[in-house]
């Protein structure tokens, strides 16, 4: 038992060790770029957002567990968990919503003129702002009723109405309140998700037809024009299908958790880990597709740095 919470403990620390590096120095990249008065693309802004949150959502699920894997369950006050618990799940949100949000945003860039999208190219830039603030209020109101339901372990009393999830419990309620509830919270991940799944089928068909077309150019030796980012794109669909495997495979254990009237704390760790690994492995699918940021950050931080080297010399 002792081997196997030592073994829980490792592995939430490294999830939330390489996931708090990863998103924390990539973040730190897109700020020095931004206070080194770079110009940077309207992803960007969706990118900064989507880190924070993945920051907060590592911090706010790895750290309870981890140290409840060390047996420290009885460390968070009432309030201090609900707290905690209602901030993963605004930040959970926030990162399903600027990932659809992100897709949208790069099927519109690459979009041809002549496409429906078009007449979004001029536009989508000038909201992406407003987007980004609705997503964060919606999801600080949507999941306003969830730290409603839930409580520190240490102050649970009456366990026969209670599920026990390592250091928190909730509320069991009728069969009925309970499928409100789960279809409430459910609605805006199912936008999101079509939304990703719509965005990524189109730019899925720009990228084939991008393909065809350079190859009848290279067949009658015509010279093509530029394509906006198809790296970037290869990047993004990368990005959105490893959201989508992994909150398959979290909606599962989430779907056993509602299940159960008494789930193991095996399956509440599982369930935990499935949440974490996005979070930990997405700035690192940025950071190994796209290194021209980091060139480009590095060379703005040399050019200032040199001149005032040269005056003190």
């Amino acid at each position: 038992m002792i081997g196997r919470d030592v073994a829980l403990a490792v592995i939430f620390l490294i999830q939330v060790s390489v996931g708090a590096l990863g998103n924390l120095s990539l973040l730190c990249q897109y700020f020095s770029l931004h206070f080194t008065e770079q110009r940077g693309k309207p992803i960007d802004l969706i990118l900064k957002h989507l880190l924070f949150a993945n920051c907060i959502s590592i911090l706010c699920d790895g750290v309870p567990y981890i140290m409840a894997a060390f047996g420290w369950r009885h460390f968070f006050r009432d309030i201090e968990c609900k707290l905690v618990l209602y901030l993963h799940r605004v930040a959970r949100g926030v990162t399903l919503s600027t990932t659809s949000l992100l897709s949208a945003m790069q099927t519109i860039t690459i979009s041809p003129w002549t496409s429906r999208w078009a007449g979004l190219k001029e536009k989508a830039p000038r909201y992406i702002s407003i987007c980004i603030s609705l997503c964060w209020v919606l999801e600080m109101l949507i999941n306003i009723i969830f730290p409603i339901y839930v409580s520190a372990s240490m102050n649970s009393i009456n366990t026969t109405d209670l599920k026990e999830f390592i250091f928190f419990s909730s509320v069991r309620h009728d069969q009925t309140r309970d499928s409100v509830f789960t279809a409430l919270l459910s609605f805006p991940d199912a936008l999101c998700l079509g939304l990703m799944l719509w965005t990524s089928v189109s730019m899925l068909l720009i990228l084939h037809r991008h393909q065809q077309r350079v190859q009848y150019l290279h067949r009658n030796k015509v010279s093509s024009r530029h394509f906006p980012g198809p790296r970037a794109t290869k990047t993004i669909l990368i990005l959105v299908s490893t959201f989508v495997f992994f909150y398959f495979l979290y909606s599962i254990c989430q779907a056993l958790l509602a299940l159960l009237n008494q789930p193991s704390a095996l399956l509440v760790n599982i369930t935990t880990m499935m949440a974490l690994c996005f979070p930990a492995v997405s700035p690192f699918l940025l950071m190994s597709r796209d290194s021209s940021m980091f060139r480009l950050c590095l060379t703005c931080m040399w050019n200032r740095k040199l001149p005032n080297l040269m005056r003190k010399i």
